[in-house]
């Protein structure tokens, strides 16, 4: 038997078919490009005009760190103010601020903190982005949407870094100003292209964006089923970082010195590649209920891929390895991401999804944190293995707690009350 039309999985043509997704996929596809370019070239000035390895490694390091410090606050931006406005508006500091980098020989400190503001100013641009897409794409369309962004970002970010890491061997300045145009085409893209989209939380200017902070931890963990996705995510994260974190150190292990740069870049392109083949395949050929019942089920398969790692494997085996855990993460996160974009209130999105994002980033950290210092003492593919298998267990325990389809079925149609029809096509 067929799958109703309702249940069937929404085509690439019916998604793309809406010309506001075209637009932000357009603007990603542009900024994702740079901001890994941007970081490649400033990593790189940085060592050169101060010598210290310390310093070059914190230009990379910081840029993490603003999801941590200022993300949930910032995200509060996008639910007060036009989509358009808050994406456009921080895309055009983006590029602005990247220009001038590129004019002027400035202090490696200086460089460091220009970083810093980019990655900062990404914040509500992401969030505001996030909250945009259930408004352009309804449901099911909205997770093969997600699955096509989620895609996108990965292979931005390794073309970006291939790209702006050439380059910068050429011009360090070349690599900005491409970047400063980067960022410019995308805000040029958006403003052009968007409607002045507004969620219902833009009538609530008037409390201060620590009060809106507040809010979206109230609505994420206050609730059980977005408590429910935001701890399997959470989870997930914490114990599937391990791979890209340890590469190096894995590669190490498993080849020759002269063959260590090519081994650890394939474990290192491994997860990406991975997620981007099972977002797609699980995003395009699964209906739509057995993707929300998969959710489980790959949460607790992506952590299992890696156990094997104690029989000590080749260097093609950890690739697969490493290739089929992304590939699980693919199965779990755009459907997830789906799921919660539903069950959050229109109003509320851009402020939940701050701290979501917050969450997957300090989970991501402390596991290759965590793992790093387990490695320091113990051999890593024992440490890789034990952790994964505790991955297993964690995933196997939040995933018994899960609600039921009924109680997301019921969260969906109470959020849906509130929410204004999709954009038109």
């Amino acid at each position: 038997m067929t799958a109703p039309d309702h249940d069937r999985p929404a085509t690439y043509r019916e998604v793309f078919s809406h010309f506001e997704f075209r637009v932000v996929y357009g603007a990603v596809a542009l900024s994702n490009l740079a901001d890994p370019m941007a970081k490649a070239a400033i990593t790189l000035l940085v060592f050169q005009r101060t010598g210290s390895v310390a310093l070059s490694a914190l230009a990379f390091a910081v840029s993490y760190l603003p999801w941590l410090i200022g993300g949930p606050l910032l995200s509060t931006l996008a639910d007060r103010y036009p989509y358009r406005t808050v994406i456009g508006v921080t895309l055009v500091f983006r590029a602005a601020l990247f220009g001038v980098v590129a004019l002027f020989h400035w202090p490696g400190g200086v460089l460091v903190a220009a970083l810093f503001l980019s990655t900062l100013s990404a914040a509500p641009e992401q969030a505001a982005r996030s909250a945009l897409l259930p408004r352009v794409l309804p449901r099911d369309r909205l997770v093969v949407g997600l699955s096509l962004v989620g895609g996108l970002n990965q292979i931005t970010q390794i073309v970006g870094y291939v790209v702006g890491a050439g380059l910068t061997a050429i011009s360090s300045q070349l690599v900005l100003c491409i970047t400063a145009t980067l960022f410019a085409g995308a805000a040029a893209i958006v403003l052009i292209g968007l409607r002045g989209w507004a969620g219902t939380g833009s009538d609530q200017r008037g409390g201060t964006l620590l009060s809106g902070m507040g809010q979206g931890f109230g609505l994420v963990f206050g609730r059980p089923e977005l408590r429910s996705i935001a701890i399997l995510l959470f989870c997930a994260m914490f114990f599937v970082a391990v791979p890209e974190g340890l590469a190096a150190a894995w590669a190490s292990e498993l080849v020759d010195d002269d063959e260590r740069g090519i081994a650890q870049g394939l474990i290192m392109a491994a997860t990406p590649l991975g997620f981007v083949a099972g977002s797609l395949i699980v995003g395009r050929l699964v209906r739509p209920s057995r993707r929300r019942a998969l959710i489980r089920p790959f949460a607790i398969v992506a952590p299992l891929t890696l156990v094997p790692a104690v029989l000590e494997p080749s260097v093609a085996l950890v690739v697969l390895m490493v290739a089929a855990c992304g590939f699980a993460v693919g199965g779990v996160l755009p459907p997830a991401q789906g799921l919660f974009a539903v069950v959050v209130p229109d109003g509320f999105r851009a402020r939940a999804y701050g701290v979501m994002q917050t969450g997957v980033t300090l989970m991501q950290g402390a596991g290759v944190a965590l793992t790093g210092l387990l490695a320091e003492r113990f051999p890593l593919p024992g440490v890789v293995s034990s952790w994964s298998l505790a991955g297993v267990l964690v995933m196997v325990a939040v995933s018994l707690r899960w609600p039921s389809a009924q109680r997301f079925d019921a969260a969906i149609a109470a959020a849906a009350d509130r929410e204004p029809q999709p954009g038109r096509v």
